[in-house]
């Protein structure tokens, strides 16, 4: 089957505002990693090869000479735990995509990627090469940027101070937005967001990800069984 470039080129349109967005985070990142002695080098690998923003950024604040290997493998797997109930999700509309291809798209499934999937999900199975519009797209911006924060180090000053370090929550916002279609959605990422706020105020870590998660699933499923009983109802009346 011949590749479909006219779907990897409107993957990699869709995903251009989060690609922008990314410029400042990924620099941040550097800076922190150059501050934390990392060679640009090591912060490019760690990209290419972790590529989980929110897990290297706990990993370089928890990062110490020598590195606490056993610490950071569990704090990181506890942040990206939620990629275990995105990949479940993404599972389901990868029916085009060939087998040897799924191991490695879910390498580049993170929240953004996942979130236009599943909203491009809503009209069928997703097209692999959208797919690989959006993530090579994305995951090529992270790690060059990533490498050039670090290189640069501290010269680029502290993004934070300009508010760029929100840019990506923000952006992930307004794509969360897109998935409302009824009650019952808006109802699911409501449950998810006010459980992850209560849980970052009240328990220490990153436990609040997990726990957000669970409680979107929760409510998700508590509403399809409502819904299945009030069917059952009408059909046996």
């Amino acid at each position: 089957m011949a590749f479909d470039w006219l779907e990897f080129r409107r993957g990699v349109i869709d995903i251009l505002p989060v690609v922008t967005a990314a410029v400042p985070i990924g620099l941040l990142f550097g800076t922190l990693a150059a501050a934390k002695g990392i060679a640009p080098l090591e912060a490019m690998v760690m990209s290419a090869t972790v590529y989980g923003g929110a897990a290297q950024f706990v990993a370089v604040d928890l990062w110490t000479n020598p590195a606490p290997v056993v610490l950071l493998t569990l704090t990181v797997f506890l942040v990206q735990i939620r990629h275990i109930m995105m990949g479940v999700s993404f599972a389901r509309h990868m029916g085009r995509f060939p087998p040897w291809q799924r191991p490695l798209a879910m390498f580049f499934l993170v929240d953004e990627v996942w979130a236009f999937a599943e909203r491009r999900a809503l009209g069928g199975p997703v097209p692999p090469a959208y797919w690989w519009g959006m993530s090579l797209a994305l995951w090529g911006q992270w790690v060059v940027g990533t490498t050039i924060g670090s290189m640069l180090g501290r010269s680029l000053g502290d993004p934070k101070d300009f508010g760029f370090d929100f840019a990506f929550t923000a952006t992930f916002i307004c794509i969360l937005i897109g998935f409302i279609r009824n009650w019952r959605t808006g109802a699911v990422l409501a449950a998810s967001g006010v459980a992850a706020a209560i849980a970052k105020l009240a328990i220490p870590g990153a436990w609040y990800i997990a726990i957000g998660g669970l409680a979107g699933v929760a409510v998700a499923y508590l509403l399809a069984e409502e819904e299945g009983s009030a069917r059952r109802a009408e059909a046996g009346s």
